[in-house]
């Protein structure tokens, strides 16, 4: 039996796509060698995310580009892909399975210069014999990402790409030099003595999305959640001889991300004073340093974990906000690397650490 380019193509080489936008990209390539004439197509499909219900890649075969578009749970399902590809002409779709939560692949047809669009009865019999084809490898590439949503959604993008690349040796890391976050709300005990559960899980998830969310927009990555704090991370890539610029990047990033935390908050207490609740007021510290990220943990449950002198000391930091007056207070090592105008208070002991830091505040904050 002799295959087309597309139809051999997904036999022999389809499943080693690393990811849905190359497996996209190169099956549209694949069409146009047979002969069809698409202008575009679009993959969805369905992911196992608190926020990300399904996520839709779309290829143009002009550019050979791939973007992505995301559908979000909380909003009406809407079909990026079939609207998407309604622009660019008559459109084929299929879903490849029998479940609401299989993949869905669809293809536009360019006109053929008579004003109707391309996919005839011919190609539309070709286009479904594509998806026959594609079926195996698309029900790979699915539970593929959904398990790095899973993944990502609980431990983290950073830590998820680990664990799927097989880092699972118990007492394996890497040090790595990082900007460091940490923070929680004060007076959170009081707080939950005088909250139903209920209300105090909404008003968790309300902290968790200023913070996480701000520092998530500024590149950096929430390593954990404990009780109702957050300890994060923007970690260095240094380019070669560009450590220094590198290390200057982490640290405006995170200040950027807790300045952006603080007007959230701010919102947020506005808000709650509304509905005749009290403020929630918190302590954030960031520092700078190196870290010890990888597996720690029993020998049958095992965790991705930062450690080292500089997350203990941001940690003793962010226990200083409160005897201080302070919301946010910032270390000497990231003094150091920003450009940004900061309040000197001093050096302070901190607990279990040797030596006294040099502490900074923000200046728009009072004591």
């Amino acid at each position: 039996m002799d295959l087309t380019s597309s139809l051999a193509w997904l036999v022999d080489e389809a499943a080693a796509s690393p990811g849905p936008e190359r497996f996209l990209a190169e099956l549209g390539r694949q069409l146009l060698c047979d002969g069809l004439p698409v202008a575009g197509g679009a993959l969805t499909l369905s992911v196992p995310h608190p926020i990300i219900a399904r996520r839709t890649w779309l290829w143009r075969a002009e550019t050979g580009v791939v973007i992505e578009a995301l559908g979000f749970a909380a909003a009406p399902p809407v079909e990026a892909g079939r609207e998407w590809l309604a622009g660019l002409g008559r459109v084929w779709e299929e879903r490849i399975g029998k479940s609401q939560e299989s993949p869905v692949l669809g293809w536009a047809g360019t006109a053929n210069g008579a004003g109707d669009g391309a996919f005839g009865t011919a190609e539309a019999r070709r286009l479904q014999e594509i998806a026959r084809f594609a079926a195996a490898p698309l029900a790979a590439l699915s539970a593929r990402e959904a398990r790095t949503a899973l993944l990502e959604a609980y431990l983290g993008r950073r830590s998820a790409a680990r664990v799927q690349a097989g880092a699972l040796a118990r007492g394996t890391g890497e040090t790595i030099r990082a900007a460091l976050v940490c923070a929680d709300l004060r007076d959170f005990t009081a707080l939950s003595e005088v909250t139903e559960p209920y209300a105090m899980i909404a008003t968790l998830d309300a902290w968790f999305d200023r913070i996480a969310g701000a520092v998530h927009a500024f590149g950096g990555e929430v390593l954990k959640f404990i009780g109702d704090g957050v300890l994060a991370i923007f970690p260095v890539a240094p380019a070669s001889g560009e450590e220094t610029q590198a290390d200057r990047d982490a640290c405006e990033a995170a200040l950027r991300a807790v300045a952006a935390s603080c007007a959230g908050m701010a919102h947020l207490d506005e808000l709650r004073r509304a509905q005749g609740l009290s403020p929630l007021p918190f302590g954030a510290a960031l520092h700078f340093g190196e870290i010890l990220w990888g597996n720690i943990g029993a020998a049958d449950r095992l965790d991705f974990t930062a450690i080292g002198p500089a997350v203990n000391l941001v940690s003793r930091l962010e226990g200083l906000c409160k005897p201080l007056g302070r919301t946010v207070l910032i270390s000497g090592a990231v003094a150091a690397n920003t450009e940004a105008v900061l309040t000197p208070l001093g050096e302070h002991a901190l607990r279990g650490i040797a030596r006294p830091c040099a502490v900074f505040a923000l200046p728009e904050e009072r004591a």
